[in-house]
C-alpha cells in the first residue's frame, strides 16, 4: 500500500488518525573504560551519533491513540503532567493550545527538547536531538507506565501505538528537485523528467508495508517537503527542512497479557532494525551528500 501527500507537524499513518546533538566529549586527554558498560546503552550512543551526524535535527516520537476519549478533567490534566515533570524536572513549560491540546516541554533554545502532548484521544511523547536513544526510550516508557492509572487507558483502548524516528535536513533550494535527485524515480517516470524546461513541484515518496499476515503491525517510510510552486516560479527559496519519517506501529487492542512498555520496547527493535537496513544508506545518506554538494 502506497499512500502520498503533505501532513502537518507529525505525520499521519492512516486514516481516521490524525496521525526531533550529542553531548560533548569530556576533556581532550580523558579516557573511559568501556568494558563495564552494558553493551545495549554503547550500541545505543553509537548509534545516537551516527544518526545525529547524518541530519541537522534527529528526533524520536512515541504516539498513543486511543479508542474513547481521554480524562479531560483538570485535576487528572494536571497529575499527570505533574509527575511527568516530577521525573523531568526541566519539563517545566506547560500551556494550553488554541485547540484545547495540553503540551508539557522543556526550553526550545538548549538544542534539545523533551515534550508531551495530550489530545482528546491522542497522547505523544517526544524527545528531540537526545544524546541517547535510551534517554527517549525511557522518556516514552514512563509515558506509557503511567497512563493505564493516572488516565485509565487500557490495553483494551488501544487503537495504535507509533514508534518513529524522524530527521530533518535543511536546505534553501527547491526540496522537490533535490529528493527526485538524490533518491531518483521510477523508471515509469523518467520520462517526466526528461521534459524540457520541466521543474519539479512535487515529489514526496511514501510506502507502508504490513510486517505480518494479519497487517496489524506496519511500518512506513515519508518525505515530506516544504516547497511551493510561488518559490518556484520566482527562484526564492527560504532555509527550511526536508523531513523523512520511520514509523512502526501497532494497530489494535494489545493482547491481555501484554503492556504498552512491552509493545513499544517490540516496535523499537524492528523500526531500528529496519531503519539500519533500508533507510540509512538507501536514503537518509543520499539526501545528506546531495544537499553537501549544492
Amino acid at each position: 500500500m502506497i499512500m502520498v501527500g503533505h501532513v502537518g507537524e507529525f505525520p499521519t499513518f492512516g486514516q481516521p488518525l490524525p496521525l526531533e546533538y550529542p553531548q560533548r566529549a569530556g576533556r581532550a586527554n580523558a579516557t573511559f573504560d568501556f568494558a563495564h558498560v552494558p553493551a545495549h546503552l554503547i550500541l545505543g550512543r553509537r548509534l545516537m551519533t551516527a544518526y545525529a551526524n547524518l541530519a541537522d535535527d534527529f528526533y524520536i516520537n512515541m504516539n498513543l491513540n486511543t479508542e474513547m476519549a481521554l480524562p479531560a478533567g483538570r485535576e487528572t490534566t494536571l497529575s499527570f503532567f505533574e509527575r511527568v515533570r516530577k521525573q523531568y524536572s526541566t519539563m517545566r513549560n506547560f500551556y494550553t493550545r488554541e485547540n484545547g491540546d495540553h503540551v508539557l516541554e522543556e526550553d526550545k533554545d538548549q538544542g534539545h527538547q523533551r515534550w508531551l502532548t495530550l489530545e482528546p484521544r491522542r497522547i505523544c511523547s517526544g524527545y528531540i536531538n537526545p544524546s541517547d536513544i535510551d534517554d527517549a526510550f525511557d522518556q516514552h516508557t514512563l509515558v506509557l507506565q503511567l497512563v493505564p492509572y493516572m488516565l485509565s487507558v487500557s490495553s483494551l483502548d488501544c487503537e495504535a501505538l507509533d514508534y518513529m524516528m524522524g530527521f530533518d535536513f535543511n536546505y534553501r533550494g527547491n526540496h522537490d528537485e533535490l529528493v527526485a535527485e538524490a533518491l531518483g524515480v521510477s523508471s515509469a517516470l523518467d520520462g517526466l523528467l526528461e521534459i524540457p524546461g520541466r521543474q519539479v513541484l512535487n515529489y514526496e515518496p511514501t510506502m507502508t508495508i504490513a510486517l505480518e499476515e494479519t497487517c496489524r503491525r506496519q511500518a512506513r517510510l515519508m518525505i515530506e517537503t516544504r516547497t511551493n510552486a510561488y518559490q518556484v516560479r520566482r527562484g526564492e527559496f527560504p532555509e527550511d527542512h526536508i523531513s523523512v519519517f520511520f514509523t512502526v506501529r501497532q494497530y489494535g487492542s494489545l493482547e491481555s497479557d501484554s503492556s504498552y512498555e512491552g509493545t513499544l520496547a517490540e516496535l523499537r527493535t524492528q523500526c531500528e532494525d529496519l531503519l539500519e537496513r533500508y533507510v540509512v544508506e538507501q536514503v537518509l545518506r543520499p539526501l545528506q551528500l546531495a544537499i553537501s554538494t549544492k
